[in-house]
């Protein structure tokens, strides 16, 4: 290939020259095909389609990407395949986006899989696929290269607020708030959160989201959400700041796609058009936590001491009136030792041991590189990789709850990323002798349990 020529269409694109641009790309393409290494076709059609997605032809776009994908040499599979999706999205032919969306997630080289989940969740939306699109979105909030976490977590609110689940949208919604973000997008997020508020019946939290989205004069509520505000103010002097949940079907919860002043933003086409990176970078986003629950309870353990200690003074209190003394107090040890022996089977069975499944657990987040040692024996490596693959390492988690069972446990648990974000975890445990072993580790969404 022509460096000179390439070099120079590069610096036309990246100067917005996107005619020149073109025209050079493709004369590096016809000027000698014969001369162009393995990969080289794939290449500059990969750049030949960006320059048409520039100039707005979508068609022709669409052509010079399915040609870049036929190179078998190339090897920016997904990164075609997302602007791929992008061009057909621009066309609103929804279902072959997604198509190429789902290419482009699939493929391991590609390091920007956020941009495929992100224009897969918004393209499930045009579809009206809520629950596809926010299963999307969760993916592209928890890709650690996604910069703007954000956005997805915002937009997994919309499609909560969608399924009727206004409590999971306050939760995913207030996550979002954890992270920085330009004042216009706080703005719409804070809206965003306040007609969830609204729709999960917290009107006195709804009226401050409100307030906060009004700050600072620059964002102008959409009118489903102008009408919360004022039903959420009537609530709250009325002194019924706690409502019974409401149906949000047909609310507006539209979020990003909703502009300062309530209009439509402009056609997608123009949007998908600045999505398109220019040679190979094609674009969104991390992780939602959800409700909390009730901290473990060991009840168990200091209710048995206490009412053994009780019954073993009473017990010792009648035996000294009596005689054979000796014998008594033998007779007081080994019924002592059946209840504590009935006690640590008891115990077994309601499913407690050493190590506790709360400390497995903690180990586990602790040091999640080493944590082979903490699966079940059943599972190969190659399994025990992959389920460990969405753990962020906590070195203090919270343990949200602990459901046991004599030979199965589950632990709920809160850890924290490294960007301060925190993420919700189910994990399964196995009786190992006294002890547990991990099966299995997911990320938990409370609403869908």
């Amino acid at each position: 290939m022509n460096n000179e020529i390439f070099q120079s269409a590069r610096s036309a694109y990246q100067d917005k020259d996107y005619e020149g641009a073109l025209s050079a790309f493709t004369q590096c393409l016809e000027e000698d095909p014969s001369a162009l290494q393995p990969g080289e076709i794939g290449l500059l059609y990969h750049q030949i389609g960006n320059c048409l997605v520039k100039l707005g032809d979508f068609n022709e776009a669409i052509h010079a990407y399915t040609q870049a994908t036929a190179d078998a040499a190339y090897s920016q599979v997904g990164a075609v395949n997302c602007n791929l999706g992008n061009a057909y999205a621009a066309l609103h032919d929804y279902e072959d986006a997604v198509q190429h969306f789902e290419i482009a997630a699939s493929d391991a080289k590609y390091d920007a899989k956020y941009r495929a989940y992100t224009g897969m969740g918004n393209a499930y939306l045009k579809l009206g696929k809520s629950a596809e699109a926010g299963a999307a979105f969760r993916s592209a909030a928890l890709d650690e290269a996604n910069p703007e976490p954000t956005k997805a977590l915002l937009n997994l609110g919309i499609c909560f607020m969608a399924l009727n689940r206004p409590n999971d949208a306050v939760t995913s919604y207030e996550n979002a708030l954890q992270f920085d973000m330009p004042a216009a997008t706080r703005n719409k997020l804070c809206a965003n959160l306040g007609q969830a508020y609204v729709a999960s019946g917290q009107m006195q939290k709804a009226v401050s989201a409100f307030e906060s989205a009004l700050a600072d004069k620059t964002y102008f509520l959409s009118d489903s959400a102008s009408v919360d505000y004022q039903r959420a103010i009537a609530q709250v002097s009325t002194g019924t700041a706690e409502l019974t949940p409401v149906d949000v079907a047909g609310t507006d919860t539209s979020g990003l796609d909703v502009a300062a002043d309530g209009s439509p933003l402009e056609d997608v086409s123009a949007q998908q058009t600045q999505a398109l990176d220019p040679y190979y970078y094609p674009e969104v986003y991390e992780e939602a936590p959800l409700d909390g629950y009730a901290s473990s309870d060991d009840r168990f353990f200091n209710a048995s001491d206490e009412e053994l200690e009780r019954w073993s003074k009473g017990v010792a209190k009648r035996e000294r009136k009596r005689r054979n003394v000796g014998l008594k107090i033998l007779v007081f040890i080994f019924v002592l030792l059946l209840i504590a022996f009935a006690g640590a089977v008891f115990a077994y069975t309601q499913g407690y041991g050493y190590p506790q499944q709360q400390t497995v657990v903690e180990e586990l987040f602790a040091n999640p590189d080493n944590a082979s040692s903490l699966f079940s024996s059943e599972l190969s490596a190659e399994t025990v990789e992959q389920k460990m693959a969405p753990v962020a390492q906590d070195d203090s988690i919270t343990v949200n709850a602990v459901e046991r069972s004599m030979t199965n446990s589950e632990v709920y648990v809160t850890a924290q990323t490294a960007e301060g974000g925190d993420v919700q975890y189910w994990v399964s445990l196995v009786r190992d002798g006294i002890g547990w072993k991990v099966t299995d580790v997911q990320l938990y969404f409370a609403s869908q349990n």
